[in-house]
Order: C-alpha cells, then sequence, then structure tokens
C-alpha cells in the first residue's frame, strides 16, 4: 500500500495521467494490416489500441504483431498485409483499467506495459495512462517531497 503522503502527492498533476480516447490513434479491428501498418510507421508507435465501430476497446496491435504474420519460411509474404484483418492478429489478453488515477495498479501494471488502456464499465475506450506520465509523477515526487513533509527518523 502507498502511503497517503506520497500518493497525494503523485497524483498532484492526475488531470495528466490520462491521455484522452480523442488524442490516441487507434485502428479498427475490421481495418487492413497495411492500414494498421502505415499507422504504426507513420506515427512512430510500437504498439496502438484496436476498436470497433461503437468505440469499444478490443485489442492491441504491433509492428511485431503484424510482421509476425507475414514471415514465411524463405520469405516476407507481403500480399497478407491485405488479405488479413487486425482482428486476425491483435494481442486481446493486455490488461486494461477502469481508474486512471489508481497509482498503485497503475505502477504494478506498467511494469510490463509502455501504456494502459482505460475503458469505461461497458468497456467503451475513453484513454491510456502511459509510464511517462506516471514515471513523471514519480519524479517530482521524489524531487519535491522534502519541501512538503519532514521526514524523522523513528
Amino acid at each position: 500500500m502507498i502511503d497517503q503522503h506520497l500518493e497525494q502527492m503523485l497524483l498532484t498533476n492526475k488531470r495528466k495521467f490520462m491521455i484522452p480516447a480523442s488524442l490516441v490513434a487507434t485502428v479498427n479491428v475490421t481495418n487492413s494490416l497495411d492500414h494498421a501498418f502505415l499507422v504504426l510507421t507513420k506515427d512512430h508507435y510500437a504498439k496502438i489500441v484496436v476498436v470497433d465501430n461503437d468505440n469499444h476497446y478490443r485489442g492491441l496491435i504491433s509492428l511485431s504483431m503484424i510482421t509476425d504474420h507475414l514471415l514465411d519460411t524463405h520469405k516476407i509474404a507481403i500480399n497478407r498485409l491485405q488479405k488479413l484483418v487486425v482482428g486476425d492478429v491483435m494481442q486481446t489478453n493486455a490488461p486494461v483499467i477502469t481508474n486512471p488515477f489508481d497509482v498503485e495498479e497503475n505502477l504494478h501494471l506498467l511494469i510490463d506495459q509502455s501504456f494502459l488502456t482505460v475503458v469505461d464499465d461497458d468497456q467503451h475506450f475513453r484513454g491510456i495512462v502511459t509510464r511517462r506520465e506516471l514515471l513523471k509523477a514519480v519524479n517530482y515526487t521524489v524531487h519535491n517531497f522534502a519541501h512538503f513533509y519532514q521526514v524523522q527518523n523513528k
């Protein structure tokens, strides 16, 4: 459990924790792999969120997931980019969260993820919490804690 004083400081800029869905690059579960490949490459993302037509979260897709499906034994089967859709290759078991301000849960999950997908109770995509933003909060806290609190040895 995180000390309440530390958590309070970590949440100082909590409005920056979640990047809203409207600002996050996504692809549709029915998009072709060539579309997803272009979005990932052009925007320099390693992994992006997959949604359906009603903006429900469906999974994540990365360049490595796409290239894994293009590899044949002796060559790259580039024609598969038009034949397969995002839903054929996406990851569906990535963790999702509903509370972007649960610092303890987010810290644990962001050890193995660069971002966490935020959904509401109906699985509508609301945004992402990035490891970068949480690390900025940690950085602020460890550098400013003594300005707010006096620590005494037990």
